[in-house]
């Protein structure tokens, strides 16, 4: 009986092995026919910083036939100064011989590069072609990437006196830029300023930004392309962590500024202030997709004209106690990748009984905030606080989502009204402009115009019943 088990044990063995290796065609093909395809038709790296390198890139071979392939060779055919560097299927090299892969089945190719100095601050196109030669026949995969100089600043970088950043190239800033105290820093027109991971600028005396409609200013994070396939770095937050103010700084201004995709945006914290000097002007600018706040200021001032608020994990802007002015606003989130923890725009220590501030700081003058010719409209709530009564927080002709009703506080808004942004959410498309049958064109009130703000960011002049918002609409 244990010899009888013994030989079917033995017969069952060898049908199970002659069935695996059964499931496996070792033929290779010799036929032009059979041809390796692939997973895109462009590598495309995007823009790259020159002299630095680049991220890694990936795309599929595969082979589609009933036969193993064997590819004779691969190599780059147009890289003579070794700008791209391969690596097929987990091996590193500049070329590769007989690579085989078997019937229906597929290899990894990854994808980088180091570009050389372009000498100027023109990007450059950069084209180069990954050769694959199987059973005779040259397959040619193109690399494309676009290189730009940069001037990049590593470490802290602190500036103890006045200075002006250049705008020959654009600056990448891998730690921080540190104003000290009794300084100023100004960025120009048409600068452009590229932030890597937990990099920030710290104020301790003052910062003005100087951009035009004609030559804004960008500072943003320093990594470009896509994180996946149709989501770009673009509209990823967090990839650096903002402007902080600090209890030193004074006389701050931002004029026609993109400031996005930061941790935290702007920060100000308990800033000298004075009637007729605020701890930040900020004018024509854009700032938006943070994970914290995209503004918060912390007994601060802040006068905003022609702004656009937008995106924020937390909300949008939360101010505690000081003196603000709102004119010409757009606040509105549609954050993509969490739910929003907050209200558009928050309010705290307005009053006796509405405050949440103990110690020291409760003892603080209540806030003064003006809100008027806005918007405030996206997804959440607009305000932490509905009920204005008895502080001096005023908002004056903004169109609000809630189905509200004017007061003392509330005077001649426009409630329960879509703005109608041109902004698609599933789309990744965030544009905060009006279309053209807006209930916000024309109905502001040319009386809370702020002289700051005469045109919008674009340069479109605010004309006689200009639109409510950050965006004019050009008049026919």
């Amino acid at each position: 009986m244990i010899l009888r088990l013994k030989h079917t044990l033995l017969a069952l063995a060898a049908l199970l092995a002659t069935a695996l290796t059964g499931c496996i065609n070792d033929d290779i093909s010799t036929s032009a026919d059979d041809q390796p395809t692939f997973s895109t038709d462009t590598v495309r790296l995007g823009t790259l910083f020159t002299q630095g390198p680049s991220p890694t890139h990936r795309f599929t071979v595969y082979n589609r036939s009933d036969k193993g392939i064997n590819i004779s060779h691969i190599s780059f055919a147009d890289d003579p100064n070794s700008i791209f560097r391969i690596n097929v299927d987990g091996i590193s090299g500049r070329e590769f011989s007989n690579v085989e892969i078997r019937e229906n089945d597929s290899i990894f190719v990854f994808v980088e590069a180091t570009l050389p100095e372009n000498g100027s601050n023109a990007t450059v196109d950069v084209l180069a072609h990954i050769e694959f030669l199987t059973n005779g026949v040259t397959r040619r995969m193109p690399v494309k990437a676009y290189g730009r100089d940069v001037c990049r600043l590593k470490g802290d970088t602190r500036y103890a006196s006045d200075m002006t950043l250049s705008t020959e190239l654009p600056y990448q800033i891998t730690d921080s830029l540190v104003v000290e105290e009794g300084a100023r820093l100004t960025i120009p027109a048409g600068a452009e300023l590229f932030f890597h991971d937990d990099a920030r600028i710290v104020v301790h005396g003052s910062l003005s930004i100087e951009g035009t409609a004609e030559a804004p200013v960008s500072l943003t994070g320093d990594r470009f392309g896509y994180v996946a396939a149709k989501i770009p770095y673009e509209i990823m937050s967090g990839q650096w962590r903002g402007i902080e103010f600090t209890s030193t700084s004074t006389n701050n201004r931002i004029a026609f500024a993109s400031i996005r995709n930061s941790a935290n945006g702007l920060t100000l914290d308990r800033c000298p202030y004075s009637d007729a000097t605020p701890a930040l002007t900020i004018v024509n600018s854009q700032v938006r997709n943070t994970k914290g706040y995209v503004l918060q200021a912390l007994h601060s001032s802040v006068v905003a004209a022609g702004c656009e608020f937008s995106d924020a994990s937390m909300g949008i802007v939360g101010l505690v106690g000081g003196r603000h002015n709102f004119a010409s606003c757009t606040f509105a989130n549609y954050y993509l990748f969490t739910a929003i923890g907050g209200p558009a725009v928050w309010l705290d220590h307005l009053s006796a009984d509405k405050t949440t501030l103990e110690g020291d700081d409760a003892a603080l003058p209540y806030m003064q905030a003006e809100f008027t010719n806005s918007i405030i409209y996206g997804l959440g709530t607009e305000l932490n606080h509905g009920d204005l009564k008895g502080t001096q927080v005023r908002l004056r002709r903004c169109l609000l989502k809630s189905a509200g009703s004017n007061d003392d506080e509330f005077t001649d808004c426009i409630w329960d009204a879509d703005p109608m942004y041109f902004t698609v959410r599933e789309d990744y498309h965030f544009d905060y402009r009006l279309r053209p049958t807006s209930p916000a064109i024309d109905a502001g009130f040319a009386d809370l115009l702020s002289p700051l703000s005469t045109v919008d960011r674009y340069g479109t002049p605010r004309h006689s019943t200009p639109s409510l918002g950050a965006y004019e609409v050009a008049a026919e």
